[in-house]
């Protein structure tokens, strides 16, 4: 049996897409006053649209809405505070996250987390969650000084949950930093079904997190099937 499960963070236990909409929603009616000249629907999906599924950072997303919707009276560094601050109070997990990591530590199998993005804003993400106590390791890029798809950070992930690469797998939303990056240095790679991407090759795609205990059977099922 697998002796450890690590996942990634943004679109996989957290429901990126969701709480994004929420916290600008927000954000957009907390300073309505600063705002209001700029349609709430235009200010949102533009938001949403720069911000590209996150894999830009927000430093950039404020600058441009400054510049296109020539917002004079707060500065992009004040809309950046802002997103730090409260995006915490706007987290959305997928469905059955606890549940799951609950039978996973029930089933003795080590957790892990490898996440990309600033130390202390994923920790306060994973808080919100309720999630962090149950990873026995979390790694955030920042902190690491390197990132995913780089194996090296799987690598000192599984050193300090002391496994083997084949005996873990990844569970993660993108299917070169999550999936093949993790295949890529000997773990399984699960792909969590997300609807940016289609033919995802995967070692298994789960779309509910009910089914990974089972997901996690079957695959050590094959590879022992193979191996005999």
């Amino acid at each position: 049996m697998f002796k450890a499960a690590l996942f990634d963070l943004d679109g996989t236990l957290l429901n990126r897409d969701q709480s994004v909409e929420l916290f600008i929603n927000e954000q957009y009616e907390r300073l309505y006053e600063l705002l209001s000249h700029v349609p709430k629907e235009q200010y949102i999906s533009r938001f949403i649209e720069l911000d590209n599924h996150g894999y830009v950072w927000k430093d950039k997303v404020y600058q441009q809405l400054i510049d296109e919707f020539k917002i004079s009276s707060i500065t992009w560094e004040e809309l950046l505070q802002d997103y730090i601050e409260e995006f915490k109070h706007h987290c959305v997990a997928f469905p059955h996250i606890h549940e799951m990591l609950e039978e996973l530590k029930n089933n003795k199998i080590a957790l892990g987390m490898i996440t990309n993005g600033y130390g202390q804003f994923q920790m306060d993400n994973m808080k919100a969650l309720d999630i962090e106590k149950y990873f026995d390791v979390i790694l955030v890029s920042e902190w690491e000084g390197i990132k995913k798809p780089n194996p090296q950070i799987f690598r000192n992930a599984l050193k300090k949950l002391n496994v083997e690469p084949s005996e873990s797998v990844f569970i993660g939303d993108h299917p070169d930093n999550d999936v093949k990056a993790a295949q890529n240095v000997g773990m399984k790679g699960i792909w969590k079904k997300d609807n940016q991407w289609t033919c995802v090759e995967a070692d298994a795609i789960i779309d509910d997190y009910l089914e990974l205990p089972l997901i996690l059977k079957k695959l050590d099922f094959s590879i022992h099937s193979h191996t005999k």
